[in-house]
């Protein structure tokens, strides 16, 4: 069970998240500092400090509770990856955690953001999703790696295109988009 959380730790937390996706957008992460970070967001950098170590550790924690809140979508859509199918509630459920993360999401797959973080969430989604979607249409493991890769690049820039909108549509309406695009294409 999630331990409950200060509404002052939240909303402290949530303006240090907002101000790092705010200066991502504009450098990269090397280039912010501690100092940097608490002005934008005006809090004092011993704030900072009651909550990070430091801006690196801060970005790690931020990604680990996306990367815990996809895994657990997972698990809970797809217990058994062999029998994996990619419903319409799961990319919903995706798109909402997208959504409800937006200003953190751009930065983290935009021009400064971490590929490393990108690059976890596509092989998560390789390992979990993509065995079963695939396992009858193509036989030959070369060409499940070609689709795979296909598969993989064009939903981060369906996601990175959707972020990145003026007036994005809704998670339902990318979900429905996401599970036609592929059921129709390739299966």
């Amino acid at each position: 069970m999630s331990e409950k959380v200060d509404r002052r730790v939240r909303k402290t937390r949530t303006q240090l998240r907002m101000g790092l996706a705010r200066l991502m957008q504009k450098k990269s992460i090397k280039e912010i500092t501690v100092r940097e970070l608490v002005e934008e967001v005006d809090i004092n950098r011993s704030t900072f400090y009651l909550h990070y170590t430091d801006i690196y550790q801060m970005l790690e924690s931020i990604e680990n509770e996306l990367m815990n809140e996809i895994l657990e979508t997972l698990r809970t859509h797809f217990p058994n990856p062999e029998k994996a199918d990619i419903s319409i509630s799961f990319a919903t459920e995706l798109f909402h955690i997208l959504s409800k993360n937006r200003e953190i999401c751009i930065a983290l797959m935009g021009p400064n953001g971490d590929i490393a973080f990108v690059s976890r969430i596509e092989k998560l989604v390789a390992e979990t999703v993509l065995p079963g979607l695939f396992h009858q249409f193509a036989r030959d493991t070369q060409d499940q790696n070609y689709l795979y890769a296909f598969c993989l690049n064009g939903c981060v820039g369906l996601i990175k295109s959707w972020l990145s909108a003026e007036n994005p549509e809704s998670p339902e309406h990318m979900a429905a988009l996401l599970h036609q695009t592929i059921f129709q294409k390739f299966l």
